[in-house]
């Protein structure tokens, strides 16, 4: 499928509520209570229409944020997805939306979403959700340190973190794309979580040797 390439000014995009979505995020606490999500999102046509190629948006990445994954990041990985003309039936887009702490990604029908990372390249993560991911981060060679008030922070470099947007991120919510895709009607996520993580678990160990030598990080390198 041919991907294009856009960047919208903001007035040229509207708002709309969607009616529920799937994301890739830590769990923000506040006084012992998971904090909800700001469900807003901003709409362009995509979200409206099927398209014949997938279009790759690049969105201010808001104050406070950057973008570490570029366009041409997205256009080199999905090169390295096996199978990538059937699990992308159905996208219309893949958008590098501003961040959201502890947003990391989202999905709703038809568009991916990978939220800017914070300036600060590190991340405090509750212990379930680094112990959760602990296998990727030692692959990735990511420092950690178990603070006092039972988070755990994470040392993300900058080669690190961009491989944890694409390898986890991005294949959690294509994991989401490919579950509304393959239930009876194509309109919901019926499997949930637990399927989208299986999934970028099982496509991770796939594409990670073939990351490693299109994007030749530092943190890695491949047995000899």
């Amino acid at each position: 499928m041919r991907c294009d390439r856009i960047e919208l000014a903001d007035d040229e995009r509207m708002k709309i509520v969607q009616p529920g979505f799937a994301r890739r995020s830590t769990p923000k606490v506040k006084n012992g209570k998971v904090q909800r999500k700001n469900r807003w999102v901003q709409s362009p046509n995509y979200y409206l229409k099927n398209r014949k190629a997938i279009l790759i948006e690049r969105r201010k990445p808001g104050r406070g944020y950057r973008h570490i994954v570029t366009r041409e990041d997205i256009e080199k990985f999905i090169e390295l997805i096996p199978n990538w003309a059937e699990l992308s039936r159905g996208l219309n887009a893949i958008v590098l939306v501003p961040g959201s702490t502890p947003r990391y990604g989202y999905h709703v029908p038809g568009v991916l979403h990978i939220c800017a990372w914070e300036e600060d390249l590190w991340q405090d993560w509750p212990r379930k959700f680094a112990q959760d991911n602990v296998s990727l981060l030692e692959r990735l060679r990511v420092p950690t340190q178990e603070l006092s008030d039972g988070q755990v922070r994470c040392f993300f470099s900058e080669e690190n973190a961009k491989a944890f947007q694409l390898l986890d991120v991005f294949l959690h919510e294509l994991g989401h794309h490919r579950d509304r895709m393959t239930t009876k009607h194509g309109e919901r996520t019926a499997r949930g979580e637990e399927f989208a993580e299986r999934f970028a678990l099982e496509y991770e160990a796939m594409i990670f040797p073939r990351y490693v030598k299109v994007f030749r990080p530092r943190f890695a390198r491949l047995p000899s």
